[in-house]
């Protein structure tokens, strides 16, 4: 990545400029580690070899991708934050509709009350009236009684749709409680995940010491730990059988995961684009790779890792890691990826 920004006076000017934007991505803290490291790395050694500066590039764009993938989680985490104001915001509306419908019933109701007694005033005068308008009077009592009866069935109606609303708030309340009891649980198996993985990452990564010049690599990437070993480590070209270096590169890698428990690994096999076609096995591109594959679980099975967590996976060329570099397309990956029984338990009661 930095080369490109040093290779012609004629480009200098917009690489300058393409190299800002991309300095901007990262803290000030971490362009001040990389800057003393890259100068102390100059001052002692006075050159640089190109793979050592392809892993310098590497590390640079572990740590951009590793701001941008903060950045996302920050806008993930403050579009929750909204969604959740903007529930709250819906809820204190409705309390306040209920409010104000519990007070509109009361003046209702108290002017029912109101009508009642004035009936029950009228009613004494007109009794002591003449029989001949007894009749009308009585007939009007019905009407006003009728509608008082209406009235009172009216503000019984609202009195339950009121009950109603307040049991269906109260629910409300009690999902959303629960739902943000289960993202705070979900959120905790995640970052207790993620930290185990870094944990094994830098476990394998001390252990394989001895081998990162020679084609290994260890890293960590969405919660699992992906250890890379280039072909010319483990197999002669074309071949199936682990050699020496192989073989103690993963005793080492198996002394590791051995001790680990609730992992799930999955071995899988590379090749590069050239054809293999053979008359004998193996015959292809994939019976290349899952052979390969399954010699590299036999060695673990025998240095103590578990076959029962053991997947072998054939890839054959379909998954390059770079189109232009067929010794890197070349490669055993093994990838280790916590148990997830307990998530997935979590999200399934979730549903």
């Amino acid at each position: 990545m930095f080369q490109k920004y040093f290779d012609t006076p004629k480009n200098q000017g917009s690489q300058h400029r393409g190299l800002e934007a991309i300095l901007d991505t990262i803290p000030m803290k971490s362009i001040l580690y990389s800057t003393t490291f890259f100068f102390s790395f100059f001052l002692f050694t006075g050159c640089v070899t190109l793979k050592q500066f392809d892993e310098l590039q590497s590390d640079f764009d572990e740590v951009q991708n590793e701001n941008r993938k903060l950045a996302l989680e920050g806008q993930d985490g403050e579009i929750e934050r909204r969604e959740m104001a903007g529930r709250i915001a819906v809820l204190e509306e409705s309390r306040q509709t209920l409010a104000a419908d519990t007070a509109r019933i009361g003046r209702a109701l108290r002017q029912s009350n109101a009508n009642v007694a004035r009936l029950e005033e009228l009613n004494d005068v007109l009794t002591s009236e003449s029989s001949s308008r007894m009749a009308a009077i009585n007939e009007e009592n019905r009407a006003l009684l009728a509608d008082l009866s209406r009235s009172r069935n009216e503000l019984q109606q609202q009195e339950d749709a009121l009950n109603q609303l307040r049991t269906n708030l109260e629910m409300r309340e009690n999902e959303l409680s629960d739902r943000s009891r289960r993202i705070a649980e979900l959120e905790g198996l995640l970052a207790a995940r993620d930290a185990a993985a870094e944990a094994l990452r830098s476990q394998l990564a001390d252990a394989l010491l001895g081998f990162a010049d020679k084609g290994l690599s260890v890293e960590q990437r969405d919660g699992k730990v992906y250890v890379s070993l280039e072909a010319q480590l483990l197999f002669p070209s074309g071949s199936t059988a682990i050699n020496a270096n192989g073989q103690q590169a993963l005793e080492g890698l198996a002394a590791v995961i051995s001790q680990q428990s609730n992992l799930e690994i999955i071995v899988e096999g590379h090749t590069d684009s050239d054809q293999l076609r053979s008359s004998t096995i193996p015959r292809n591109n994939w019976e290349l790779s899952v052979l390969r594959s399954t010699a590299v679980i036999e060695i673990l099975k025998a240095s103590g890792v578990d076959p029962e967590v053991l997947t072998a996976a054939g890839r054959s060329e379909y998954h390059p890691l770079d189109p232009d570099d067929k010794a890197r397309n070349r490669r055993i990956e093994v990838v280790l990826a916590p148990n997830l029984d307990a998530l997935f338990e979590l999200i399934r009661s979730e549903e």
